[in-house]
């Protein structure tokens, strides 16, 4: 993986962000010591390297046997406790997987992480005819999405199989000794994973909060941890600042962020990355948005986007900053064909590679943004496979802890998450939040 920031020079020197180093190094000194903000929740640091074997062996047989016996399988979660996984599913599977006859894998399919009324009961209409299987990522288990999710899910599976046949059908992720899924779990029999206590949910997808649903989805997370291993020892405190990209990076975006560079914008050129900038931008905004505080998180599909938002970027207010993901290799090779006609005027084109028209639309898009006032900065990967994509998660991940310390808040914290459940709990009136019902309802 490599990290250029030629394209931010032109706004701000490359003096200014080497003189953010000894910062950078005191942060990323702060996560491996363990004495900074959070610092109970710093499991996600040295993980990639001390993931035992055995956890991944148990992880891979338990998606051998819900392989065995479901089509689908359901993975209920929100947050963190979903994003990586699919981040890392969508990136790796064939675009049009559900269309396939032959396909290898379980279709993994998603819930918990709204409150759709017409998206639940169309998922539950969907399974009718399916054989499926359900992985549930909670700590607690009374989170409000993923609970009602389970509780819908639970009832169809056992409807369909049995509560025998559904327990050999739903693994629990969750708390290794409290919370109402792990009491669940172990009254039912159901197999289970543990989420570390010191692993927050935006960097559990190295967990088997991440680690289950994409070994279900056929990939192999051995090397997807190997990536995030080996970028673990590259981004360490024995890693002089010009060689290490997590605190390069973390000194740039702050550097850009006290120059008034308010919103950074994540921009892929591959459509498979989308919900890789979804994942980021919960990493991102849930770490650093506190004590009024912090760059807006926001990400982009190119060149989808440039039709839709390319001109606000272009021209639009000189508060934003772009990180542009590039990768290097296509896996396949798709070249445009001669027409006769030319009735389109493509034939310039014929020839060439897909990948080397959407190469020079990057290129061109960077050269553009950078003329219109948009910092740039390039994160390269030679392919989306499980390694550059461990490798991607990890930086970013080390990155995020450095920033967060810069900025002085605690990345490892979210208490403004709880403020929209207060009031949620209270219009519902659940039990023991009447005072604050009586409060809302004041107010509307």
């Amino acid at each position: 993986m490599k990290l250029c920031l030629e394209s931010v020079y032109p706004f701000i020197t490359e003096d200014k962000i080497n003189a953010m180093a000894a910062n950078a190094a005191e942060c990323n000194e702060l996560l491996e010591n363990g004495k900074g903000k959070g610092n109970d929740f710093l499991g996600w640091v040295n993980l990639p390297s001390q993931v035992s074997s055995e956890l991944v062996e148990d992880i891979k047989a338990t998606a051998a046997k819900l392989q065995s016996l479901c089509e689908v399988v359901v993975v209920i979660g929100i947050g963190g406790s979903y994003l990586g996984a699919k981040a890392v599913n969508d990136a790796l599977s064939n675009s049009f997987d559900l269309l396939k006859k032959d396909r290898k894998a379980p279709v993994v399919l998603y819930a918990g992480q709204n409150i759709g009324e017409d998206y639940l009961s169309e998922l539950l209409e969907t399974l009718e005819d399916k054989s499926f299987g359900l992985i549930n990522i909670s700590k607690s288990g009374t989170t409000t999405e993923p609970a009602i999710a389970f509780r819908l899910l639970k009832k169809a599976l056992e409807d369909k199989v049995g509560k025998e046949g559904a327990k050999e059908r739903i693994v629990a992720v969750t708390d290794a000794s409290r919370g109402a899924l792990r009491t669940l779990a172990d009254q039912e029999g159901y197999k289970t994973f543990i989420i570390p206590d010191n692993v927050g949910g935006r960097f559990s997808v190295l967990t088997p909060v991440g680690l289950l649903p994409i070994a279900v989805a056929g990939f192999d997370i051995a090397t997807l941890l190997r990536g995030a291993a080996d970028m673990e020892k590259a981004t360490g405190t024995d890693t002089a600042f010009e060689n290490n990209l997590s605190a390069k990076y973390a000194a740039a975006r702050n550097a850009l962020y006290r120059s008034g560079k308010k919103i950074e914008i994540l921009v892929n050129y591959h459509p498979k990355l989308h919900y890789f900038g979804e994942w980021w931008k919960q990493l991102y905004g849930e770490s650093e948005g506190k004590d009024g505080k912090g760059i807006f998180p926001a990400a982009v599909d190119f060149s989808t986007d440039l039709h839709s938002m390319g001109q606000w970027i272009q021209e639009g207010e000189r508060t934003i900053f772009e990180t542009v993901i590039s990768v290097e290799k296509p896996s396949r090779s798709l070249a445009i064909p001669t027409d006769a006609a030319d009735l389109d005027g493509l034939n310039f084109l014929a020839g060439k590679g897909i990948d080397e028209v959407n190469k020079m639309a990057e290129l061109g898009t960077r050269l553009a943004h950078v003329d219109g006032g948009v910092p740039n900065m390039k994160v390269s990967i030679e392919k989306v496979d499980e390694y550059n994509l461990g490798q991607m998660i990890y930086f970013f991940e080390r990155a995020c802890g450095i920033s967060g310390y810069m900025l002085e808040v605690n990345p490892f914290d979210q208490p403004g998450v709880e403020a929209y459940k207060k009031n949620m709990f209270a219009l519902l009136e659940k039990p023991g939040y009447e005072e604050a019902t009586k409060a809302i309802k004041a107010r509307i």
